[in-house]
Parts: C-alpha cells; sequence; structure tokens
C-alpha cells in the first residue's frame, strides 16, 4: 500500500438528492481519477476477469437486462450500458434494492475519473444513525482496490486485503474515509454536530470498535 492517506483525501465526494419511485432518495457520489485512459478503466470495471482483481468475482448476464450477482454481496439487474462512458443497475442485499451509477470520465494528461453515485430510499432510522458513510467507506476502499489494480495491473489478494484493513494503516484509511464524509455531510447542509455524531459511529463500525 503506498499513499494511502494522499488517495483517501484525493476522492471527491458528494451528496445529493432526487426523487426514486415517488420518494425522496438519498444519492451518495464518489470519484477518483487514475493514471490511465478511459478505455483501460471502462475494462476495469467491467471486463468480469478483470472486476475479481480489485472487487468481487462477478456472475451472471452481464448485458442490459440481464442480472448479476457479486459474490458474497449485492446482485441485480443491469438497467444500461453505453460503452465506454457508464452503466447503471439495481444493488439488491439483504432483501433491500438501491441503485447505482458508473461513469468513466476522460481527463486530461492520460488520466479517466471514475465515478459512482449510489442512490438508496432511506429505511427507517439508518441514515440518521450512520450517514452517507454507511455505503461511501466501503465504496472507498473499493476505489483503492482499484487504484492498487491500475497501479500494477497486478490482482489484489482480498485475504492481503482484508489483514491491511485492521492494520493501524487499514484503520487511518477508515478514519480518513469517515472524515471525508463528513466534510460532505456538512457542505450538504446537515447540522456539523449530527454529522459528527453519526460519522463517528460509522468509523466505529467499520474499524470494529
Amino acid at each position: 500500500m503506498k499513499d494511502v492517506k494522499t488517495r483517501a483525501e484525493t476522492l471527491r465526494r458528494t451528496i445529493g438528492h432526487r426523487v426514486v419511485d415517488g420518494k425522496d432518495a438519498a444519492v451518495v457520489t464518489v470519484s477518483q481519477s487514475y493514471p490511465t485512459d478511459a478505455d483501460d478503466l471502462w475494462d476495469a470495471c467491467t471486463n468480469p476477469e478483470r472486476i475479481p482483481r480489485w472487487f468481487l468475482p462477478v456472475s451472471g448476464e452481464l448485458r442490459v437486462g440481464g442480472r448479476y450477482q457479486l459474490e458474497g454481496n449485492a446482485g441485480g439487474e443491469i438497467l444500461t450500458c453505453a460503452p465506454p462512458k457508464s452503466f447503471s443497475a439495481t444493488w439488491e442485499f439483504g432483501g433491500g434494492k438501491s441503485w447505482i451509477e458508473v461513469a468513466v470520465i476522460p481527463e486530461p494528461g492520460g488520466y479517466a475519473r471514475f465515478e459512482l453515485a449510489h442512490i438508496a430510499h432511506p429505511e427507517g432510522d439508518h441514515w440518521e444513525t450512520y450517514g452517507p458513510g454507511a455505503v461511501g467507506i466501503g465504496w472507498d476502499q473499493a476505489l483503492l482496490g482499484l487504484g492498487l489494480h491500475i497501479d500494477t495491473g497486478a490482482a489484489v489478494d482480498p485475504s492481503e486485503f482484508e489483514k491491511w484493513s485492521l492494520s493501524p494503516e487499514g484503520l487511518g484509511y477508515v478514519r480518513e474515509s469517515g472524515n471525508g464524509w463528513y466534510d460532505a455531510d456538512v457542505a450538504a447542509g446537515t447540522d456539523p454536530d449530527a454529522a459528527r455524531a453519526r460519522a463517528d459511529r460509522t468509523i466505529a463500525f467499520y474499524s470494529g470498535t
């Protein structure tokens, strides 16, 4: 792992809202720029042979209207796909349903940006208790894995990543990530004290404390 604190600090994080199925939904968006072109970044996040190298093994029919399943995690339906620019899908896990929208954006100097929006209807008091970091920290960790894969071309060893995530450096990344989501929460209009309390609860959850 290298420049982990810098990776956490250079993520862009925003929080918004939109109406989905007639109800207000929270939109948690994270993005990161990578030193590769858009075609390679698109391949890294859509090729079923490369996705497991930084995220999770995926199975199913990876086409519009098809269903996918991430091993041990979410599954869903692929709703749209416009190579090499964007795709969207449902995100179904634990009986709940939300949505993801992924965009690959070319940038100057041989860079490309990965942007992911996770859209969900707040359920019960979960949003008020944990805030955007509840999904945001997990996606930050995924984008860290993507960056390591882009840097080296190699697969990220899941067992080594899990071991690292419990190390002082890994726990530091969780704190940096959680604080980044705190900043985004305040920027979206949340009372700073309330945002701090739910960010701290989410950091504690991800840290196992």
